[in-house]
């Protein structure tokens, strides 16, 4: 028996591994991962962005923390993580709106993310004109726009690091995968594994990502998370080159963001929906019928836009209400969720996987109060509201 076990290894996995460690050296800890090279892990298939622009303060103080462990990443893992630095790119984030109102929502939530250290603007129409003379804004009223503490990063440099101080330390990777677990009354007791062995645990902690609410239905219990499918894609314009460009979130449907002189963009499908966890066949069609046309609209220097390539990753999608659902389960409580991130997970590993590892090691929240994130709201049926999906 072990003290911990961590179903899935990627990111999230990997960040609990790594903090309760570092709050416990003694515990004895294993982690369940199929799948060494993360090939169609949401982690190493994610757009690798971290934003203070939520409009809910517990996202914001979680990516705070966040912002500051991946700029500062080596002092953090420490020469055991290997991996001296992040390559994080400043170039921010940019939300457009059409609305003549929406202007003043920007500035409430700039004004909030602002106290709580944000460096949030909001430009009207001449203002994004002066800033982004490249973009075509003549639908635009106004943008909410980051510029510092908002960017791209090394998503595997992230997991690589944190895994390798974990394992440092001496958590133990298991190349499997946990279909079951067993439960008896009101404890998991037993995780069995895919290629037949079976594991026991004091603690038992739900990271498998698209697959998180299949492992929960084993044991008689309920999860809004299901795989959804995203297609990005890699796109050359060499009539739009400009690389300090932020992430723009577009009211025309789709985002897209600077990529090594190229681009990467991607929209969320009409018609949406939860898909096999073993489906990763892109969805072509949606760059010349969706994603171009929105380009071309923004920017005419689309007009040459060619795509080069694309790949196709999972969101834990939380159907509740897009959230991460964190923390001891009330039904089970030796059972731990860092479950449905809906795309945000990259960016929220490091401050979740320090709250998970307190709640575990010290009985509860510590460092960040992420009740607000917790199972019960998802027992009760109360979604926590977060204008800033993307």
């Amino acid at each position: 028996m072990v003290d911990v076990l961590i179903a899935g290894g990627a990111v999230m996995g990997a960040s609990v591994a790594f903090w309760l460690k570092r709050l416990d050296p003694s515990l004895d800890i294993e982690v369940i991962e199929q799948d060494p090279s993360y090939a169609t892990s949401s982690t190493a298939l994610a757009a690798s962005g971290i934003r203070m622009q939520f409009s809910d303060p517990v996202n914001v103080a979680i990516s705070r923390f966040g912002l500051d462990f991946i700029r500062d990443f080596a002092r953090h893992v420490g020469p055991s993580g290997e991996v001296a630095d992040l390559g994080f790119k400043e170039n921010g984030y940019l939300f457009l709106t059409t609305s003549g109102t929406g202007a003043a929502t920007l500035e409430s939530l700039a004004a909030m993310q602002r106290e709580m250290g944000a460096s949030t603007q909001v430009l009207d129409r001449a203002g994004l004109a002066e800033k982004f003379p490249w973009m075509a804004l003549d639908d635009i009223s106004a943008g909410s726009y980051g510029p510092r503490g908002e960017g791209f990063f090394d998503n595997m440099g992230l997991l690589n690091g944190l895994k390798n101080a974990a394992r440092a330390a001496g958590v133990r990777w298991v190349r499997d995968r946990v279909t079951t677990l067993e439960r008896e009354g009101d404890r998991i007791v037993a995780a069995v594994l895919e290629q037949g062995g079976r594991k026991t645990a004091q603690v038992f902690v739900n990271c498998a990502g698209p697959r998180a609410a299949i492992l929960m239905r084993t044991v008689d219990l309920d999860l809004p998370v299901e795989p959804r499918k995203r297609t990005v894609f890699v796109v050359d314009a060499p009539l739009a080159r400009h690389p300090d460009a932020p992430l723009v979130i577009d009211p025309l449907g789709i985002w897209f963001r600077p990529e090594h002189g190229q681009w990467l963009a991607a929209t969320v499908p009409a018609t949406d929906g939860p898909c096999a966890p073993d489906d990763f066949e892109p969805d072509l069609d949606l760059f010349e019928s969706e994603i171009w046309p929105a380009l071309y609209a923004r920017a005419p220097g689309f007009e040459q836009a060619k795509v080069l390539r694309w790949w196709v990753g999972h969101y834990a999608f939380n159907t509740l209400d897009q959230n991460a659902i964190l923390g001891r389960n009330p039904q089970v409580p030796n059972l731990y969720h860092a479950n449905g991130f809906s795309g945000h997970g990259l960016q929220q590993a490091p401050a979740v996987g320090r709250g998970i590892a307190e709640q575990i090691v010290h009985g509860d929240w510590v460092s960040l109060d992420l009740s607000p994130l917790g199972m019960q709201r998802v027992l009760d049926g109360r979604p926590m509201t977060e204008a800033a999906i993307v």
